[in-house]
């Protein structure tokens, strides 16, 4: 063997070494991060199991569901009995009504949905970090860092359409992303219908997606202006139509339901808090993420990611609002695991590239002192992108502390449950008091909901419930829904009186009231004609049952 053999292989030992170790780690990062995922498939299999509300409204979802099923649209006037209308778009609906007509109504199919949109989220994800970067771990880790978020946990595997609007939004941005490259004018022509179609459907599935809109066509403005504006006109066109036919179908209650009723009010506080836990918990991850726009603003083209990124962050701000919560961060959190994972591909194949321009300029003689330490700092950087990923495991820590073998996990960190029936979630109680979720539902939750509907169903007549499981099990009519009342009531849309005047009648046999999210008129008119008879514990809140009083208060307002 040669001396020159030899002092290549010593020169190289170091790298070599450090590509062992990353290997090692991001292994063991992997190996968190699938942990996490069968967290997250135990709490799914856990909510489909569980017939009734788990989170706030998601009885409501349901009904909307079931409206579709009938060929009905949810958006009516709520100042007639039942008093039900809807504040969501309808796409989630629609792609659920069919399983109302084959199993008839229930929650899992809802909730199903939800946990699959994810997944595919997650598999987008990961295509796009393999095809940006061309490293299957990192892409994988990219895919699991996005269904490891406490986010995502929290509201993956609801009946909620939050997460099906973020599976469009990521196809989207993800078929779009080289559509300008594409030299075949027809294949050209087919890849961006097709995203600016996942974009509409994202938009028809939750009006949030205005943001990915924007960012979207911001990118193909910048890059082709003329082509942008006439895809522009086209999707304005179509989007528009779709509305103005559903605003006449529904006579207006489109636009009064779904637009005009959520104008809420906006808390900073809880917008400073809820970014304050984004960064807290996926801080690991912005900061490659954020690094990454800044190269490519200095260095290379913008890439529609980073003009995702930036608008979703930007259009997170509107968690501030009265009904809003973390979900409103679940866009921002997809792309900032593409971009991380883009980051950290670049960093470990050294893909960096920096055309000559004035900072390359300035910054070449300041660097070219420290030329020999470029082997060391491409070893030192292969170790630090899976402690990246160790951070964030870490970070967003969330498991059960009583089943093994997360048990064991919890025992060996020193953490103890700070949520209900013993579960461990590291951000916390984020929702402000109205939603407690994340946590495990039990066999006494599950009592306790047939509890409360066999009392509904042994009450003659109407029943008001604030969660429209107990009356759709119970087969009694849906009457309202509690949250859009207060929207429209907040905003000066909603006539009370035919609803008071049906409690002041004591109409209903029985009224099940848990948050109390109807408007105060409403509230004060249920405190005076009835009495609280039981309170049925279930999922961490105190279900009020409430009675005809014999004796109505008198109301003050009248004398």
């Amino acid at each position: 063997m040669t001396d020159l053999t030899l002092s290549v292989r010593a020169k190289n030992a170091p790298l070599l070494s450090a590509l062992t170790i990353h290997r090692i780690l991001m292994a063991l990062a992997l190996l968190v991060l699938l942990g996490y995922f069968t967290v997250y498939v135990g709490y799914a299999q856990n909510l489909i199991a569980f017939p009734f509300d788990y989170d706030q409204g998601e009885g409501f979802e349901l009904v909307d569901t079931i409206l579709f099923s009938r060929g009905e649209f949810p958006y009516k006037n709520t100042d007639l009995y039942p008093f039900y209308s809807s504040n969501y778009p309808p796409l989630f609906h629609v792609i659920a009504a069919p399983f109302v007509w084959i199993f008839g109504e229930a929650y899992w199919y809802g909730r199903l949905l939800g946990f699959i949109g994810t997944l595919i989220t997650a598999l987008a994800i990961g295509c796009a970090v393999r095809r940006a970067g061309g490293n299957t771990w990192i892409a994988a880790a990219s895919g699991f860092a996005f269904l490891a978020s406490n986010t995502v946990y929290h509201i993956g595997p609801l009946f909620r359409q939050h997460m099906t609007m973020v599976m469009f939004e990521t196809l989207a941005v993800v078929i779009l992303c080289g559509v300008n490259e594409i030299e075949d004018k027809r294949e050209r022509r087919c890849v961006m219908l097709a995203g600016l179609a996942m974009i509409l459907a994202a938009g028809y599935t939750k009006q949030l997606a205005i943001a990915t809109a924007v960012g979207v066509f911001a990118f193909l403005f910048i890059r082709q202006p003329r082509r942008a504006v006439l895809y522009g006109i086209g999707f304005t066109l179509v989007g528009g139509a779709i509305f103005v036919w559903i605003n006449l179908a529904t006579e207006g209650q489109w636009w009064l339901q779904t637009i005009a009723a959520n104008v809420n009010e906006f808390i900073p506080d809880q917008t400073f808090g809820l970014y304050r836990l984004w960064f807290g918990l996926h801080g690991f991850l912005i900061i490659p993420a954020a690094l990454l726009v800044i190269y490519e603003l200095y260095f290379a083209r913008l890439s529609i990611y980073a003009f995702w990124f930036v608008a979703a962050v930007a259009n997170a701000a509107l968690s501030g609002k009265w009904g809003a919560g973390d979900s409103y961060f679940a866009t921002a959190i997809a792309a900032t695991c593409i971009l991380s994972g883009i980051f950290a591909s670049r960093v470990v194949d050294r893909m960096w590239t920096f055309p000559p321009n004035y900072l390359t300029r300035a910054g070449s003689a300041l660097l070219k002192p420290f030329a020999p330490l470029r082997p060391a700092l491409h070893s030192a950087a292969l170790i630090a992108i899976p402690l990246i990923y160790l951070g964030y495991g870490r970070a967003v820590l969330h498991l059960p502390t009583d089943i093994a073998p997360y048990s064991w996990i919890a025992d060996a960190l020193g953490v103890q449950p700070n949520a209900l029936n013993n579960f461990y979630d590291s951000a916390g109680r984020i929702a402000g008091g109205y939603a407690d979720i994340g946590h495990w539902t039990t066999q006494a939750d599950m009592d306790a909901g047939w509890q409360i509907v066999e009392r509904i169903r042994a009450t003659p007549g109407d029943v008001l419930s604030e969660e429209a499981a107990f009356n759709l099990l119970a087969g009694k009519t849906v009457i309202t829904n509690p949250t859009q009342l207060l929207n429209l009531a907040n905003n000066g849309m909603f006539d009370s009186s035919a609803l008071i005047a049906l409690i002041e009648a004591q109409h209903f046999g029985l009224i099940v009231l848990r948050a109390q999210f109807y408007p105060i008129d409403v509230l004060q008119a249920i405190d005076r004609n009835y009495e609280r008879t039981e309170a049925i514990p279930m999922n961490g809140f105190e279900y009020i049952l409430m009675q005809p009083r014999a004796v109505p208060l008198r109301n003050d307002s009248d004398s």
